[in-house]
């Protein structure tokens, strides 16, 4: 069993190879904090998101909050332009985050790739961890792949990878 040196925090799930890098003791206690400071509301939240569930279930419209009526009045605001990468997403490809589809990804030619932690990967407690080595790596531009068969994956030499958005 891994043990965290967080005081409070238990990791239950198995830890394998570089995902005890994933879960460092800062990123533990960072996380530890974060539900130490949020969690009340987090539950006020999904309180109020059943109870909302109930009222328009029961027939209630579903409408604007009232009180961020000025913020849709107000048309005058503007969103930022998108970042550098995200300005031409005509081609974009979603999958998995193993490390073999990441490189893949990266290298396809598409101006986008989405790495999706939710649908097209099942979320298991190894299939996440592993998935932010692997971004980690990807970010990095470190991330490679050695099959059974003895094939190398690793990211294109001439740099031109998709933009990487994570999901």
């Amino acid at each position: 069993m891994f043990q965290s040196r967080v005081p409070g925090v238990q990791v239950l799930g198995k830890v394998v190879g570089q995902q005890a890098e994933i879960l460092s003791p800062e990123a533990l206690a960072f996380v530890a904090k974060l539900h130490r400071l949020f969690n009340p509301t987090r539950i006020q939240l999904l309180q109020a998101r059943a109870d909302q569930y109930r009222k328009i279930q029961g027939g209630a419209s579903l409408d604007f909050l009232p009180e961020t009526a000025h913020i849709r009045g107000d048309l005058t605001w503007r969103a930022a332009p998108p970042a550098p990468g995200l300005v031409d997403r005509r081609v974009e490809i979603t999958g998995p985050v193993d490390r073999k589809m990441v490189i893949n990804a990266l290298n396809s030619g598409a101006r986008t790739f989405m790495a999706d932690f939710e649908d097209s990967s099942a979320p298991t407690w190894f299939n996440v961890v592993d998935g932010q080595v692997n971004m980690r790596d990807a970010v990095r531009r470190t991330i490679s792949f050695t099959s059974e068969q003895g094939k190398v994956y690793k990211l294109r030499a001439d740099g031109k990878l998709a933009t990487l958005l994570v999901r």
